[in-house]
């Protein structure tokens, strides 16, 4: 069964907050323990928080350490390397979704010819005389497009 989304927001309830600050360190440092151990990573979590009078570290200080020295003796390049911020993060998914985008109007723009097309077969020819030129091109190329592709299941059978 699915959960519902969980609405991110302050909780003003103590008790309610405490118990699901103790729920979701324990998920977190569950997943950093899975994820150690599926992809042979070293990893490391320091937790502090108001309801606990110590930091909680993960796997132990000495294991913290040793990841954070490692992450120290990197060179700025490859600390660097796959960091992006707001900005680069925002451009990269702005040309993904253009690319999206105009594959869908593509997908969009054939659907609508392929749907012209039955209507000019089904219904009167009089509703090609209401199409434009570059509509008249479109259609054209469409249905040549899909002929190629009929002839080529064709040769392969």
């Amino acid at each position: 069964m699915a959960r519902k989304k969980v609405k991110l927001a302050f909780m003003m309830n103590d008790v309610k907050r405490k118990a699901t600050y103790k729920k979701r360190k324990k998920g977190l440092l569950n997943k950093v323990s899975e994820l150690t151990t599926l992809c042979g990573i070293n990893a490391g979590a320091i937790i502090y928080s108001e309801y606990d009078p110590e930091f909680e570290i993960w796997p132990s200080t000495f294991g913290v350490q040793q990841v954070i020295s490692q992450y120290k003796h990197l060179s700025e390049m490859e600390k660097c390397k796959k960091m992006l911020d707001q900005e680069s993060y925002l451009r990269e998914r702005i040309v993904k979704l253009k690319e999206k985008l105009k594959k869908q109007l593509l997908e969009n723009c054939g659907k609508d010819l392929m749907e012209l097309m039955f209507q000019c077969l089904s219904t009167d020819k009089r509703e090609l005389d209401n199409l434009t030129p570059t509509d008249l091109h479109d259609l054209e190329r469409h249905i040549e497009q899909t002929m190629k592709g009929i002839n080529g299941i064709m040769e392969i059978r």
